[in-house]
This record gives structure tokens, C-alpha cells and sequence, in this order.
């Protein structure tokens, strides 16, 4: 069975899932934040198979999201080095670091993000950059845009009506 392909949605959140949502890509791109940049270090990180490793990057690296660079001739030998759109994901891999932390570590914390000037523990948050305002479901709606087929729209008005009673109920309350 072939998997669904998401590159022709006009949801950004599909089409992103189209790039990173193999659980390969994302933990190569870990690594590569990691500091890893060559084949044999991310398949002995990751004990993945090699043809497998080889797909990943390669579709990491059609994304834009790594770069493929030469680094030996005899033999011939490439690294994989993030771009400025990899780098752009490293907020998202802190968020699902700081959530599985948060939801899925019985056992306790094994990683998690510090101040290098403090030395404590910094939380992850997502905040608007004009007003510096954490994001919050109270305060902030996702709205269709410009580009938004008929079908986004009807699912984000529909969202938007069932949300309705609770957005009111908590603007009410305060």
C-alpha cells in the first residue's frame, strides 16, 4: 500500500509532514543538530539500515532542509549540513522534545533545554514576535488565508463554530 502524499495540500502543516513527518527524518535531523554531519555517524546514532538512511537524507536534502557537501575525494565521501530552512526546525524538535518530556517520560526527564548563561532549565514556549505574547488557544485563532482552498476554509469556519461557546464562556468569565 502507497502512503498518502501531502505536497499538493495547500495545509502548511501537511505539506511540513510531507518534508519531516518520517520519524527517520526527524531524528536525523536531531542528530545533525547534534553535530553530526556523515553517513556512518548518523547510522551508528541511529542503528538504522543503511538504504534506508540514504532515502532519508537524500529526501532531507530535496526538502532543503540539509545540504549535501563533499568532503573527501579518494574515496569520495559527503557530509549532510543543515541550511537555514533546517535550522529553522529546531524550534519544532525543542517543542516535541520539551511535550514527549512533559507526557511521555515516566521515568523522568532525560533531556531538556538550558541557559547557557543561567545554567537552569528553559521551557519552551511559543510567543507572537510582534507583541511577545504567548501563544494561547484563548487568545489566538488560526484563520484561512488568501491562499486557503474552499475546503480549508469550511474546516477552519467549522472549527471556529464549535470553539464558539468556549471562546465566549472564558472571555465572559474574566
Amino acid at each position: 500500500m502507497q502512503r498518502k502524499r501531502f505536497e499538493d495540500m495547500t495545509c502548511p502543516i501537511a505539506r511540513s509532514l510531507e518534508r519531516v513527518g518520517e520519524w527517520w527524518s526527524m531524528l536525523i535531523l536531531r542528530d545533525a543538530f547534534y553535530g553530526l554531519t556523515r553517513f556512518d555517524e548518523f547510522q551508528s546514532s541511529l542503528g538504522i539500515a543503511p538504504n534506508m538512511l540514504s532515502r532519508r537524507l537524500g529526501a532531507l536534502v530535496e526538502a532543503g532542509l540539509l545540504e549535501r557537501r563533499r568532503y573527501s575525494e579518494r574515496p569520495v565521501r559527503y557530509e549532510y549540513v543543515l541550511t537555514p530552512r533546517g535550522l529553522d526546525f529546531r524550534p519544532v524538535l525543542l517543542s516535541l522534545m520539551a511535550w514527549g518530556s512533559r507526557h511521555f517520560a515516566p521515568e523522568g526527564i532525560s533531556l531538556f533545554l538550558e541557559d547557557d548563561r543561567t545554567g537552569r532549565a528553559a521551557e519552551p514556549v511559543l510567543v507572537d514576535a510582534h507583541t511577545g505574547a504567548p501563544i494561547t488557544r484563548e487568545r489566538h485563532l488560526v484563520r484561512a488565508g488568501p491562499a486557503a482552498n474552499e475546503r480549508m476554509r469550511a474546516r477552519i469556519e467549522s472549527a471556529h463554530r464549535r470553539r464558539a461557546p468556549d471562546r465566549h464562556q472564558t472571555l465572559s468569565s474574566h
